[in-house]
This record gives structure tokens, C-alpha cells and sequence, in this order.
């Protein structure tokens, strides 16, 4: 079932692929839509690791470039989860760092990492700009739109900006991943609206807001009747 040319894997519209449902070329890994992967899931190319959006990545779950390590928005990573480029040590922001910090920032304020990676973090904040979606979870819009998905098992779904796809993710998520949001280490409901694009918590505080003005005017009324019944007895 595939589309493209030279293919020795299964539901393949690229060319030259050895693994299956690749819509990129030169793949000898899985549901890439890169090219010349050996890993799996990779929208970047020459990957030999898994989930990279970036490119010459070895290790998992890169946006940056040529990283060793995993979880790095960085560049030349051999450490895990740093945002800077050279750095060894894990959850650097800078450049050409060998130690791990103690300390954090989180909602822009400091915090221990022991608390942080101790957390619950919510699974929907994990949400990325391109997921796949297996043609079973497609809409009729959306298989009209991506008739190769009768071939592929399904489509590669690209969100505008991150911010829509956190939208997404928070509107499929169920009560219970949603109120660890709230929970979070040094949440603050203004730093989230500015990270993630939308305050789910307002109607939440809007409702709130009403049942205390209807409590104080419940109040007020408890308080008027006494005066009244007050003045009937003199």
C-alpha cells in the first residue's frame, strides 16, 4: 500500500523507505515526515533518535539541532532538557554548562527542582505543534483533506502555533488532568494566560464571583428584615 517509489516498508507515500508509514523520504524508521530518519516519529531529518522535530539528532524528543541528549530545544546537547547550545548538565539555559542548578525558575519565580520534579505535571501541557492522528479519530473534513490517510493509517496533524494546539489538548483533557494545573508549583494564572494563550479559569472565577455577590446580597436582605422587624416592635 504505498504511494511513493521504491519502498520495501508498508503504507509509505515518500520514496526509499524501509519502515512504514513515512511520508518522508530515505526512512528506515517509522511514521517519519522527515527525511533519511533511522528513528521514529520525526517531523526533522537525519534523526536516529525518537520524536524529533529538529534535525542530526541522536537523541529523543529534540527541537534543536545535532543534540546527544533528550528533551533539548537547544543546539550540540549532550546533556538532557537544556534550552542553550554545548552544556553537558541537565536543565541548563545558558551555554557550555557541565552542572545541573539546584534551583529553578517556575511561573517566573525560583523554586527547588527536588519540588518541580516531584510535581504532578498534567498531561495536556505536553502538547506539541504536529501529532499524528490515526485515520480511525479523523474527521470526515479532515480525511477529504488527507486522502492519503486510506494508505498511511493516517495524517500528521499541524497546529498554526503551539499555542492553538494547548487549546486542543486542554479541551480533550479530562477533570482530572485539569485540576493539576492549578496545583502546580508556584502557579500563577497571569504567567500561564502569557505561556499557554488562553485562561481556562476565568468563567471558573466568573462563577465564583456571582455565588459571593449572592451570598453578601443574601447578607444584606438578613440584615434588612432584622432592622425591620426591629422597628415593628417599637
Amino acid at each position: 500500500m504505498n504511494t511513493g517509489n521504491r519502498n520495501t516498508g508498508y503504507s509509505n507515500t515518500g520514496e526509499w523507505n524501509t519502515g512504514d508509514r513515512n511520508t518522508g523520504n530515505r526512512n528506515t524508521g517509522y511514521m517519519n515526515t522527515g527525511d533519511c530518519n533511522t528513528g521514529n516519529w520525526n517531523t526533522g531529518y537525519m534523526n536516529t533518535g525518537n520524536w524529533n522535530t529538529g534535525d542530526w539528532n541522536a537523541g529523543y524528543m529534540n527541537t534543536g539541532n545535532w543534540n546527544a541528549g533528550d528533551k533539548n530545544t537547544g543546539n550540540r546537547n549532550t546533556g538532557d532538557g537544556n534550552t542553550g547550545d554545548w552544556n553537558t548538565g541537565d536543565g541548563n539555559t545558558g551555554y557550555m554548562n557541565t552542572i545541573t542548578p539546584e534551583e529553578i525558575l517556575v511561573f517566573n519565580k525560583p523554586l527547588s527542582r527536588t519540588i518541580w520534579d516531584a510535581a504532578e505535571k498534567p498531561l495536556w501541557i505536553h502538547a506539541t505543534i504536529t501529532k499524528w492522528v490515526i485515520s480511525d479519530n479523523m474527521s470526515e473534513k479532515e480525511k477529504k483533506a488527507y486522502p492519503s490517510y486510506v494508505t498511511t493509517g493516517g495524517y500528521v496533524k499541524s497546529y498554526t502555533c503551539l499555542k492553538h494546539a494547548y487549546v486542543d489538548a486542554w479541551e480533550k483533557a479530562d477533570k482530572e488532568d485539569r485540576d493539576k494545573t492549578k496545583s502546580l508549583p508556584n502557579f500563577d494564572i497571569d504567567v500561564f494566560t502569557e505561556i499557554f494563550g488562553f485562561n481556562p479559569f476565568k468563567e471558573e472565577k466568573k462563577e465564583v464571583t456571582l455565588k459571593s455577590t449572592e451570598y453578601k446580597l443574601n447578607k444584606i436582605k438578613q440584615i434588612i428584615n432584622k432592622i425591620k422587624q426591629i422597628i415593628n416592635k417599637l
